[in-house]
């Protein structure tokens, strides 16, 4: 091998072993002078929000589900049958009642009435006929009274046919917003179980049809359900919202569903504007006087278990305890406490995930800086531009191996100041 392909194969690993000395020198260098980090623990309290909870009174209520119903959900049937030929209404409208709805063929019927007509006006002729021959005796009783049940006959058929053409148009029983039609134009309609032809709704007032279990029930003062124990009965809208009018409680079932375990209740609301429209799904709120000395906790601080619901707190230590709460119904974002907890308790509302029972934690109030007072002072801001240089120039002068530069001397001393440095220098040497 010549000396010139020596030098070519040992360049890199004499590269290699300066990289690992230059490496080696820096770490010691590092490990010498970096501060020691916090030993394991030492981090401080975790910062917690905490609500500091007071006794409350708040209305009774329980929360169901509950569905919207027309205070008069009607059937329209026709009463003969026929072909219809005409729809008399505009789907979906309001209409009185009495309005026509739908007509059918008239021409069978007034055929009839015409035949039911011609008969009992025959029967009345034969009738008073015979009433003058009875007066002299000149035919039997039996007869006259043959003539007088014929008479009577005809005229209920007569009334019968008159009925009939006059069902051919089909009215609104009651007042109310009408449905679909079921039958179109062209459609036979048969009396029976094929004579439906649409529907009408009350919708003012609007009727909210909802039940209670036993468990429910037993929430309630007292632990029954009388309509003198309901002072009011609240709506909750699908969007959230509270329907602006308060209802009543008309309708309350005395017996208790042997198959679901609950009782049938209704109520009754204003709906002047038909913004509740029947088959809604709601939530009925049944306000039963008011509860006292109870706390509202956020939802996302109640932790439930299979034993039971907790809170933890933040003691006068603070320290994190865990405290087992007796919850009732929410309210909104809140749960309603109703035992466990104290006036001024500090239930904390976050960072539940991390927290262990006696860890040490710093608790502030919604709102404030964690871990920091509310009024502390912010740090002073860096002076900028020329004022920075100051600063900058005694920082490098206290730092450790590093010389500070020299302050710049008056052009007529500056010969001077460099002959008196070079003995100063010379016996720095010596």
């Amino acid at each position: 091998m010549t000396s010139g392909q020596t030098t070519r194969h040992s360049a890199p690993f004499r590269l290699l072993g300066a990289a690992a000395l230059v490496s080696a020198v820096l770490a010691g260098c590092s490990g010498s002078n970096a501060p020691a980090g916090p030993p394991p623990g030492a981090m401080g309290p975790m910062p917690v929000t905490v609500l500091e909870v007071q006794p409350q009174t708040i209305p009774s209520s329980i929360e169901v589900m509950a569905q919207t119903e027309g205070a008069r959900e009607t059937e329209v049937r026709a009463r003969v049958g026929g072909i219809i030929v005409k729809r008399l209404y505009q789907e979906g409208a309001t209409v009185k009642a009495g309005q026509p709805l739908f007509q059918i063929d008239r021409a069978t019927y007034e055929i009839a009435l015409a035949e039911a007509t011609a008969k009992a006006e025959q029967s009345s002729r034969e009738m008073n006929r015979l009433k003058g021959l009875i007066a002299a005796k000149a035919i039997s009783q039996k007869e006259y009274d043959d003539a007088v049940s014929t008479d009577a006959l005809a005229q209920a058929a007569l009334r019968q046919a008159q009925l009939n053409l006059s069902w051919t148009t089909v009215t609104a029983p009651v007042a109310g917003t009408t449905g679909r039609a079921l039958k179109s134009e062209g459609n036979l309609i048969t009396v029976g179980s094929d004579s439906l032809l649409t529907s009408i709704s009350q919708l003012n007032p609007i009727w909210v049809r909802f039940s209670l279990s036993e468990s429910e029930i037993a929430k309630l003062p007292g632990g029954r359900l009388t309509p003198s124990s309901i002072s009011g009965v609240e709506l909750i809208l699908p969007d959230g919202s509270v329907y602006p009018q308060k209802g009543k409680l008309n309708f309350l079932a005395s017996t208790i569903d042997t198959t679901l375990g609950t009782q049938q209740l209704r109520a009754e609301f204003p709906n002047t504007d038909s913004r509740l429209l029947p088959g809604q799904f709601v939530r009925a709120r049944l306000l039963a006087g008011d509860r006292e000395g109870v706390f509202l906790v956020p939802q996302s601080a109640v932790i439930q278990t299979e034993q039971a619901r907790l809170v933890m707190v933040a003691t006068a230590e603070n320290k994190v305890a865990p405290r087992p709460v007796q919850a009732g119904e929410w309210r909104g974002r809140d749960w309603v406490i109703l035992g466990g907890l104290k006036a001024g308790d500090k239930v904390i509302v976050d960072n539940l995930m991390k927290l262990r029972p006696d860890m040490p934690v710093a608790p502030h109030a919604p709102g404030q800086q964690p871990g920091a007072p509310a009024a502390a002072a912010k740090p002073a801001e860096a002076p900028a531009g020329d004022a920075a240089k100051p600063a900058a120039a005694a920082a490098e002068a206290a730092a450790p191996g590093k010389p500070a530069e020299k302050p710049a001397a008056a052009p007529e001393n500056s010969d001077k100041a460099e002959k008196a440095a070079k003995p100063a220098a010379a016996d720095g040497k010596a």
